[in-house]
């Protein structure tokens, strides 16, 4: 990545830039050169020269002053100012084992594009992999009507952990195949690889104000993003938040999530013979976790032993996290956390009559399946923002409307 410019335009410009995010983000849109002045502290000449800049550069679109916009009655019109939204764009992408989702999004943050590429159960195979990441990238950036070389940032985020580099630890199998490299598959700009549970804590950060939390992707495997004051933890080599210690845990024993684990147990009552015939937990179907749930809700009594035991599951994996981390609340996150709503108020009642010191508290997300990627969307704004000046904008507009 280019180095930032260290001039005193450069400082001014930057920080003009970062009101004018802040605004766009807010919803506000436009702003005038006199809140500029009042948010960042700077002198009008000052704050006029760097938006001029800006809107040179093609950061920024300078509007009809307040008089013309029908804002301003006396004395001098106030120069107005926004974000120019389409001034680049940046791609988030959620890579898991098997299922790729792409999102295209512009400098607001608004969804323009959309795409899914089935994985099956050919995910660890490197070549696949990486071919089915390359056309959903293509078609979420035909579906936005984006040139690909409008592009500031792609981030992709994996289950596996990554480190300041991108790279993942050297497992010898499943986290390899996660993170083969993706550099060269992505069309344009700069690519940043990122752990799949760490965005989902990105994605839930605005939902959960100043409180210390877990992100607990819960579906297939767990793993949390973990925020401490305010802060993302991430380690070393980017293992906080990895949970295979979850293998040495007296009840737990493993890292196999919510659904993956609902589907063991199912089978193992299967093995038993202690599934009837006319169980929607029966048939030659192996049933998923929303049929167990959902078996559970009309009384079925493998069921309702299953949600049980996925209770005591989570609120053990809940107060492990809580002891360590001292963090107030556990997001259940991923594409199971509405169907296990049954689970998560299970685990609440465990926690509540087991005198644990101190008991987080345990919601369900509101962002579904799609947790991942929108974390990889703010990560990839939060990237343009930290240094926006290290991205040149191109010169041709795009053609996606305002």
């Amino acid at each position: 990545m280019p180095q930032r410019r260290e001039t005193t335009r450069a400082t001014s410009a930057e920080t003009v830039l970062a009101f004018a995010f802040d605004t766009a983000a807010s919803g506000a849109g436009a702003f005038t050169a006199t809140e500029a002045i009042d948010a960042t502290g700077l002198t009008r000449s000052t704050v006029l020269a760097a938006c001029t800049e800006l809107t040179r550069l093609g950061w920024l679109r300078d509007l009809d002053d307040a008089r013309a916009a029908g804002e301003y009655r006396k004395g001098r019109p106030a120069r107005r100012y926004e974000l120019d939204a389409r001034a680049g764009f940046v791609v988030g992408v959620d890579a898991g084992q098997h299922r790729v989702t792409a999102l295209v999004a512009d400098l607001r943050g608004r969804v323009l594009g959309r795409s899914e590429g089935a994985l099956g159960e050919s995910g660890l195979d490197v070549p696949v992999r990486l071919r089915t990441t390359a056309e959903t990238i293509a078609s979420a950036l035909a579906a936005a009507a984006v040139d690909p070389e409008r592009v500031l940032v792609t981030v992709v985020g994996i289950p596996a952990p990554v480190d300041a580099a991108g790279i993942s630890p050297d497992d010898g199998g499943f986290w390899d195949s996660m993170n083969p490299g993706f550099a060269d598959v992505v069309p344009h700009g700069l690519v940043v690889v990122e752990n799949d549970a760490n965005a989902a804590a990105l994605a839930e950060r605005p939902s959960s104000g100043d409180a210390s939390f877990a992100a607990l992707l819960s579906g297939e495997r767990f793993g949390a993003g973990l925020v401490v004051d305010g802060v993302l933890l991430r380690g070393a080599r980017g293992g906080a938040g990895e949970l295979r210690v979850l293998d040495l845990v007296d009840g737990v024993s493993s890292s196999d999530g919510i659904g993956r684990t609902a589907r063991t147990l199912v089978r193992e009552a299967r093995a038993e013979g202690r599934v009837d015939a006319g169980s929607l937990l029966g048939g030659d179907e192996e049933p998923g976790a929303e049929a167990v749930f959902a078996a559970a809700a009309l009384l079925d009594p493998v069921a309702l032993e299953v949600v049980d035991r996925l209770g005591d599951r989570l609120a053990r994996v809940c107060v492990l996290l809580a002891s360590l981390l001292d963090i107030d609340r556990v997001v259940v996150a991923g594409a199971i956390a509405d169907a296990a709503a049954p689970v998560i108020e299970r685990a609440r009642e465990q926690l509540a009559t087991g005198g644990y010191d101190p008991t987080p508290e345990v919601v369900a997300s509101r962002l579904g399946g799609d947790v991942v990627v929108l974390g990889t969307v703010t990560r990839a704004l939060d990237v343009v923002h930290a240094d926006p000046f290290a991205f040149p904008l191109p010169v041709a507009r795009s053609t996606v409307p305002a």
